[in-house]
């Protein structure tokens, strides 16, 4: 039951945080988002490294 409670009160909080973007969110032009996967997929090879690592020692 535990379980449950805890599933609907995720689904609530994204469904809110997806209504409330949508709203009051701003547009990002090609260069804002070319610069942000560039950034993203640094920041992706830096946790998995750091994942590696920790896994290691």
């Amino acid at each position: 039951m535990t379980l449950l409670i805890i599933l609907v009160s995720v689904f609530a909080v994204v469904a809110l945080m997806v209504v409330l973007g949508e709203r009051f969110g701003t547009q990002t032009n090609d260069e804002q988002q070319a610069k942000f996967s560039k950034i993203t997929w640094i920041l992706v090879f830096i946790i998995l490294l750091a994942a590696l690592v920790n896994e290691m020692s």
